[in-house]
C-alpha cells in the first residue's frame, strides 16, 4: 500500500522540536500497527526563511504543500522579525485560505497530574473541543490577505465576513463532530457562540446555525454569546462538550481553555477542509527556548494523533485510526501513572524525556532513544 505523503514545515523556534518528537511518536505508532513510516516532502517556510530570502514561504512550496495528504506544522513566527506594518509573518493563515480550511478543531482536555488551574474538583472532567471557523470572521481581513477596508494614518477599517457557503460547511461539521463525540460516550452537546444580539454577520451566524440544526434532530443545542462563553468556561466548563464559533473569538476562547488544562503545551489543532488538513500544535514558535530541550511537545504529539485519525478517513485506512489511539492511550497513561512532568509545568522532564516517556509506551520493547529523530 503505498505510503502517505506529508508536507512537513517545522517553522520557527521550538516548532522543529516539537515536529520532530511528533513525528518521531507517530512512526512509532505506525511501526506498531504494520504500517510503513509516511514520505515526508520538507518545506521551508516562516520568519526565519522570510528573513534570509525575503518571502515567507519556498516558491513552490504551496502547490507542494496541496499535493500531499496532509500538511503537519511545528510553528510559525519569530517576534523580532515583522512586516514594516507591524505584522508578523504568517504564511499559514494563506494555506487556511488557500485551501479553504474552515474547520479548526482545538480539544481541550483535562488530565491527571497535569496543572488544574480551576480549584473546583470538577475541573477534573474538562473534555470538549472548540471548533473556530478558520477562513473568514475578522480574520478575513488579516494582514496576510491585504484585505482591510480602510488603511490610512487616520484610520483603519477590517471586514469581518460571514458567508452561507463556508459557515453551512462550519455548522454541517459541528454537527457531524457532536454526533461522532456522543458515539463515543460524551455528551454530544453542540453550543453556538456568537455575538448575535450586537452585529448582524454574527445574527446570520446564528441564523445557518439553526437552518442545519433542522438536520440534526438528534443533536441537543445550546446558545452562548462569546462574553457569557467565557464566563462559563472559568465558572463551569465542564457543562461543554463542543462549541462552534467564529475565527477570532474561537482563537480566543481556546487560548482561555487551554490555560485551563495546563497551558499551550497541551493545545493540539487541526484546520479541515474539504481537500486537505492542517496539523499542527496551536502555541507559538518561543525562540528563547529553541534547541534546549525544554518545550512540551505534547501539544504537537496530540497533533500528530488528529492526523493520523484524519487520514484514516479521508484515505480509507481504518489501521491509521488505531495508531492514532496508541499516541492518544500513551498520553493518557504518562499522566495516570505521573509519568509525564513536562518543565512547562515545573516538573523536571524536558522534550526528549517526554517523547521517550510516550515512545516507551507505544512500542516497551524499543530502545529508548537519547535524540528525538534518530
Amino acid at each position: 500500500m503505498a505510503s502517505m505523503r506529508i508536507a512537513l514545515i517545522k517553522g520557527d523556534g521550538i516548532g522543529v522540536d516539537v515536529a520532530e518528537a511528533a513525528l518521531t511518536v507517530m512512526e512509532a505508532a505506525l511501526e506498531k500497527v504494520g504500517l510503513a513510516r509516511p514520505v515526508y516532502d520538507e518545506i521551508q517556510a516562516g520568519a526565519g526563511y522570510f528573513k534570509e530570502n525575503g518571502v515567507d514561504i519556498e516558491p513552490d512550496g504551496e502547490e507542494r504543500a496541496e499535493a500531499a495528504d496532509a500538511i503537519f506544522l511545528g510553528a510559525i513566527g519569530l517576534p523580532a522579525i515583522r512586516h514594516q506594518d507591524g505584522t508578523e509573518i504568517s504564511p499559514h493563515l494563506r494555506l487556511r485560505d488557500r485551501f479553504g480550511l474552515y474547520a479548526g478543531v482545538r480539544p481541550v482536555k483535562a488530565y491527571p497530574n497535569a496543572p488544574q488551574r480551576l480549584a473546583d474538583p470538577r475541573a477534573a472532567n474538562i473534555d470538549l473541543i472548540i471548533l473556530r471557523e478558520s477562513t473568514e470572521g475578522l480574520f478575513y481581513s488579516a494582514a496576510a490577505h491585504d484585505r482591510s477596508l480602510v488603511v490610512n494614518d487616520d484610520e483603519v477599517q477590517d471586514i469581518l465576513r460571514i458567508t452561507r457557503k463556508t459557515t453551512t460547511k462550519l455548522h454541517g461539521f459541528a454537527f457531524d463532530l457532536a454526533r461522532k463525540r456522543r458515539d463515543r460516550g460524551k455528551p454530544g452537546k453542540l453550543t453556538c457562540v456568537d455575538k448575535a444580539n450586537v452585529f448582524t454577520s454574527l445574527a446570520f451566524f446564528r441564523q445557518l446555525f439553526d437552518e442545519v440544526k433542522q438536520n440534526y434532530p438528534d443533536i441537543p443545542v445550546g446558545y452562548n454569546y462569546v462574553d457569557a462563553q467565557a464566563l462559563d468556561l472559568v465558572r463551569k466548563p465542564w457543562e461543554f462538550d463542543v462549541l462552534v464559533t467564529e475565527n477570532m473569538f474561537g482563537d480566543i476562547l481556546s487560548d482561555l481553555a487551554g490555560g485551563l488544562v495546563g497551558g499551550m503545551g497541551m493545545a493540539a489543532c487541526a484546520e479541515i477542509g474539504d481537500t486537505t488538513g492542517l496539523f499542527q500544535p496551536a502555541h507559538g514558535s518561543a525562540p528563547d527556548i529553541m534547541g534546549q530541550d525544554k518545550a512540551n511537545p505534547l501539544a504537537a504529539i496530540l497533533s500528530a494523533a488528529l492526523m493520523l485519525d484524519y487520514l484514516s478517513e479521508k484515505l480509507g485506512r481504518p489501521e491509521l485510526s488505531s495508531a492514532a489511539e496508541l499516541v492518544n492511550s500513551a498520553v493518557d497513561s504518562g499522566f495516570d501513572d505521573n509519568a509525564l512532568r513536562p518543565m512547562e509545568f515545573g516538573g523536571d522532564m524536558g522534550t526528549r524525556a517526554v517523547t521517550n516517556q510516550i515512545l516507551s509506551r507505544i512500542s516497551p520493547v524499543a530502545p529508548v532513544r537519547t535524540s528525538i529523530r534518530a
